[in-house]
């Protein structure tokens, strides 16, 4: 029943874009060819009459998005910071899906948490305020507790909102599907993985006692980083449908009137916002993936509030590294290396020219760097590597998605800050840093230290594992000999000298 089931709800799609005006600017994003563009005038145009009516006061795009539920508008956020898929056009349409959104309402906010908490909300909370910040998939509430006086963000997921989102997800998989299909320009960009992607963070996000534990894991990775700070969790006061923290008083990042008004140094904020993001990653490979105005914060005192912890992003050690060799390679304009860095990791396939593709990355960097601070640009760098890796048959790389589109969204919001700041000269000492840490002498002595710590936890399963591999690979028809005794002690004198050295290299380090 889900084919005949989606393909209602794409119809219902379909008229919604129609209804709204938004379906030429969703065609024209994704650059349709014709059978494409009739297969969606088809489905939609004839029924859209059926289709949902937005806010006529929005543009076409996210008019239809919100018209069509949260899921939808979640999705067409993740879009907005990604004008290498949809195009600069849609992309600053989708923007306006940022800003605050109807909330429901507080009478039903408070019996969510009395039933979530155990408690009444007047029991638990001194004072309890409407609505002070509504999004897509939950809203936040301003209180006090009872027991402290502590003033402290309550966040309440929206009713319902698990069962529309996984009903909806269902569909942008059918659609995705269907996009690959009919246009095979597109596999490249893997719709189905890209949509994967959305569902595991979405689905993340709507359990809070998740987000609790990135919010509580992030804290923990930051304490020591001036002039930043994460709002503690509440733990007693959270739970799967709501989610208590320290409430963060300061200045929006957004309102550069009211930061002015403080006296605070917007220059310093916007390179040290660009500095802790790539900290984050490329040092814990856990970093704040939604860092728009919106959950940035200033204090009294100039520190960087962040909040908001439902899209983290993760990434492994070997991928940190690769990124900042790719970083570092196009600050120092060592394009050979940069694709050196490519085919290493397997990002290019390997039957590709080395030297076409660092010439290719060359023809990216050398345009940017010549271009005065203003117009110098990570976003645009982004999307003129991926031009370039399309030709060389690169494919989306799904564990950078959140890295890159981060990346885009924290560049914006450090220009709105500080229209003249130099992206590459704040990001050349994290890189350095980051690169002297973990790709040098020091590096490799601590990669060695680990790979003799796991040899040596694993010595005395060695004999046994090695045997069993040798007779695994003896001839099928032969029977398997009889563990020598010899042999044996052989053996566990080799995981013996594995673990002695392993020991004797901790000693030396």
């Amino acid at each position: 029943m889900k084919g005949p089931h989606n393909l209602w709800r794409l119809i219902r799609i379909g008229a919604t874009l129609e209804r709204n005006g938004a379906m030429g600017v969703v065609l024209d994003a994704f650059r349709a060819p014709p059978r494409l563009r009739v297969a969606a005038r088809v489905l939609g145009w004839p029924f859209r009459w059926l289709g949902y009516a937005g806010d006529p006061a929005l543009p076409p795009a996210p008019r239809a998005l919100t018209a069509m539920g949260p899921a939808y508008i979640k999705f067409g956020q993740a879009l907005s910071t990604r004008p290498d898929v949809v195009g600069e056009t849609l992309a600053d349409q989708l923007r306006y899906l940022q800003d605050k959104l109807p909330p429901f309402p507080v009478a039903r906010a408070r019996a969510m948490i009395a039933e979530e908490l155990e408690d009444s909300v007047d029991t638990i909370f001194s004072e309890f305020s409407e609505p002070v910040a509504a999004a897509s998939i939950a809203q936040v509430h301003h209180a006090r507790l009872a027991e402290t006086g502590a003033e402290v963000a309550v966040k309440v997921l929206r009713p319902g909102i698990e069962r529309a989102f996984r009903r909806d997800i269902d569909a942008f998989y059918f659609v995705a599907g269907l996009i690959e299909a009919l246009l095979p320009s597109s596999r490249r960009l893997r719709p189905r993985d890209v949509i994967a992607h959305f569902e595991s963070v979405v689905l993340g996000e709507l359990d809070l006692r998740l987000e609790s534990a990135s919010a509580s894991e992030f804290a923990a990775n930051t304490a020591g980083d001036e002039g930043f700070q994460v709002p503690p969790i509440l733990w007693r006061y959270s739970g799967r449908r709501v989610m208590t923290m320290g409430w963060a008083e300061g200045a929006a990042m957004g309102d550069n009137a009211a930061l002015d008004a403080a006296g605070h140094d917007r220059r310093v904020l916007a390179a040290r916002l660009l500095s802790v993001f790539l900290r984050h990653a490329l040092r814990d490979g856990f970093f704040h993936a939604d860092l728009h105005q919106g959950n940035l914060k200033v204090s009294a005192a100039g520190e960087i509030i962040a909040y908001d912890f439902g899209i983290m992003g993760r990434i492994d050690a070997y991928t940190r590294r690769v990124y900042a060799e790719i970083l570092l390679g196009f600050i120092r304009k060592d394009y050979r290396r940069i694709a050196e860095v490519h085919f290493e990791a397997g990002y290019v396939p390997a039957d590709r020219d080395v030297d076409a593709f660092a010439s290719a990355l060359r023809a990216v960097g050398e345009p940017i760097f010549g271009m005065d601070a203003t117009r110098i640009s990570m976003a645009r760098l982004l999307n003129y590597l991926f031009e370039v890796t399309e030709r060389f048959g690169m494919q989306t790389r799904t564990e950078l998605i959140l890295l890159q589109r981060t990346m885009v969204v924290v560049e914006g919001v450090a220009r709105s800050l500080d229209p003249q700041i130099n992206i590459w000269q704040v990001a050349r000492p994290v890189v350095e840093d980051y690169v002297r840490e973990n790709l040098g002498p020091q590096a490799f002595m601590r990669d060695l230290w680990l790979t003799a710590k796991v040899l040596a936890r694993f010595g005395p399963r060695l004999p046994a594992e090695v045997e069993a591999l040798l007779i695994r690979q003896a001839e099928p028809r032969a029977p398997a000999p009889r563990p020598h005794r010899g042999r044996g002690l052989a053996w566990a004198a080799f995981g013996a000298a594995t673990m002695a050295a392993g020991v004797w290299l901790g000693a030396q380090l």
